[in-house]
């Protein structure tokens, strides 16, 4: 018998989370589905991320709630987007097999016309974050009288992210007879007195220690100096090869720059911030899930909410400003009951936050080494030789040529055939590994080098444009859905030019500006010769032509023909963003 059915959870759901994988309750949802059942308390449930809350609430409200009615019965307030779809999107598979279930998913950035619509038809649960459900409550499009539970999930975050008047307006339009259910991974003042303010007499549930983190997350820190930071941080993931992570960022454009700079190195990688509209939110996000992304380089307020399967590593590319963060970040990974690692990136004055942070969780982290050179060289070597191993042979399509195959090894021994093989990627890792310094510090050391203070350009691999690089106009921007890392991958696809050889990209709304090497501005006019995108024929210009500003050599092309749609759809056969595929990355000496 499927365990859920012993906490009381009827069978057509229990058959609809079967085939979701849900083989027995998580510790949270083993203890909290027996109270919430009762629908006779609040209730306030601290447990990590990744555990199960949203199974925890959403399976006894589908057992609570009367879908012979189509009014709001439930509102579950959570602080982004994405968690707001991953919600709804997770209760509508649980009522699968449940008849007459509707949920809305009301969020900002988004059509609200939509959302108008749907809850106009009629809708028994609603999944909203406070902006977008307070501007619908001002509109008197939604009547909350019926309610009977509000959940507020991941307190601690709406409340960080400043949402608290929000809270209470929203809260303020529901019955004073209503249920409250408050999921949060910590629990600060802010949260407990919205629970005195809003509860009565509420059973409280902790799961595991109060703010701690998950006990299946492995805690790692690397001491580096910090003009070394990016070149260790792409070292520590050459040497895990398989890695599938998030790196986490302090700002948006730390984001956006470290993203750029994997790039143009040959990472599949891209950023999620803040100022992306929803349709590139959803774009980037959707390339991650489907695993084309290797990397998701994100701000905190960005990442809250993601939650995809088999996360290895969280890297925290900046420590957060506030240590509950780092419980919300080093839980992306690890979910589910799965392991996973959090590594963080530190220079001689973080380590005090290091131990600050260990007493929160109540785990010790592992100091670890940069790896040297040599380990990441054979690291990736013995990781393509276990893809040699593991790759699907088509016998019937490959057998035509086996012959010719065979000829053209005949004066080579087996012995040698693996060596030339292995050497094809071999001899590229060890062209970039072989003169690498070693890159860890000796935390002994009172402070670090003065030299350590560089600007962000040389920290990535830039010593800044200066007079080596051309401005140039490309009369397409954001308005074609491009974020700065599509219009990349779009001008080196075209063109045919290194990442590397890109410097600065400044996206507009309908154009954009961006600097190139002057040895390469020649072949950006060639490859732009003939190319149109979506009808329009793409032009561009040295960037004072256009736009008063000085002018650097003179030329500009306006272009036609077809090649600009062979541009577009080869950028995104290759994954939606141009770039290559991370197994197979290293195509060009730049990587290596």
């Amino acid at each position: 018998m499927n365990p859920f059915i012993e906490l009381g959870i009827r069978h057509d759901i229990v058959n609809a989370i079967s085939e979701l994988g849900f083989e027995k309750p998580t510790p949270i949802q083993e203890q909290a589905v027996p109270v919430l059942l009762t629908g006779s308390n609040d209730f306030v449930g601290l447990a990590q991320t990744g555990t199960g809350k949203t199974a925890a609430f959403g399976l006894p409200l589908l057992e609570l709630l009367d879908f012979s009615q189509k009014h709001p019965q439930a509102l579950i307030l959570c602080p982004t987007r994405e968690l707001c779809l991953q919600i709804a999107k997770d209760i509508e598979k649980f009522a699968k097999n449940t008849p007459n279930v509707h949920v809305v998913a009301v969020y900002g950035g988004a059509s609200i016309s939509d959302q108008l619509r749907q809850i106009r038809r009629g809708v028994q649960i609603v999944v909203a974050t406070p902006g977008r459900m307070l501007d619908i409550i001002g509109r008197n499009a939604i009547d909350f009288s019926g309610v009977k539970y509000v959940v507020l999930d991941e307190a601690d975050e709406m409340l960080n992210m400043g949402f608290q008047e929000d809270i209470n307006n929203i809260l303020s339009t529901t019955p004073e007879e209503k249920k409250t259910w408050l999921f949060s991974a910590t629990m600060p003042a802010e949260v407990r007195r919205i629970a005195k303010n809003y509860m009565t007499d509420p059973f409280e549930l902790t799961v595991g220690t109060k703010n701690s983190g998950n006990a299946n997350i492995e805690h790692h820190y690397y001491v580096i100096r910090a003009r070394d930071k990016y070149a260790a941080f792409k070292r520590i993931v050459d040497s895990s090869p398989e890695i599938f992570g998030i790196v986490f960022c302090r700002t948006k454009i730390e984001t956006q720059e470290i993203a750029e700079a994997l790039i143009k190195d040959g990472y599949n990688a891209d950023a999620l911030h803040g100022d992306l509209s929803q349709q590139q939110r959803d774009k980037v996000m959707k390339r991650y899930r489907d695993r084309s992304l290797q990397l998701l380089i994100a701000t905190d307020v960005a990442a809250r909410g993601i939650d995809v399967n088999d996360v290895t590593h969280v890297i925290n590319f900046s420590l957060p400003d506030e240590i509950e963060n780092y419980t919300h970040r080093s839980g992306r990974t690890a979910r589910a009951g799965k392991t996973g690692v959090s590594i963080s990136l530190v220079n001689l004055k973080e380590l005090g936050k290091i131990r600050q942070i260990e007493k929160v969780i109540g785990k010790s982290f592992v100091k670890m080494e940069v790896p040297k050179g040599a380990d990441v060289v054979g690291k990736q070597l013995f990781a393509l030789i276990n893809k040699v191993q593991q790759v699907a042979v088509n016998d019937d399509h490959i057998d035509p040529y086996l012959p010719q195959i065979m000829d053209s090894f005949a004066e080579l021994s087996k012995e040698e055939i693996i060596k030339r093989f292995t050497s094809l990627e071999f001899n590229r890792f060890l062209e970039y590994y072989q003169h690498a310094p070693d890159l860890n510090v000796d935390a002994s050391e009172s402070r670090e080098n003065r030299g350590d203070r560089k600007g962000r350009s040389e920290r990535f691999g830039r010593d800044g444009y200066k007079s080596d690089y051309t401005r140039l106009f490309i009369n397409l921007g954001s308005v074609d859905n491009f974020t700065r890392g599509d219009m990349l991958g779009y001008i080196c696809n075209n063109t045919r030019i290194s990442g590397k050889a890109i410097g600065k990209i400044d996206l507009k709304g309908v154009y954009t500006f961006f600097e190139v090497e002057n040895t390469s501005v020649d072949k950006v006019f060639s490859g732009f010769q003939q190319v149109d995108f979506n009808g329009r024929s793409v032009r561009v210009e040295n960037a004072g032509d256009s736009h008063g500003e000085k002018r650097s050599g003179g030329k500009s092309y306006r272009n036609s023909g077809n090649g600009g749609g062979e541009g577009r759809k080869r950028r995104d056969h290759n994954g939606g963003g141009g770039f290559r595929d991370f197994s197979s990355k290293r195509r060009e000496k730049s990587r290596w």
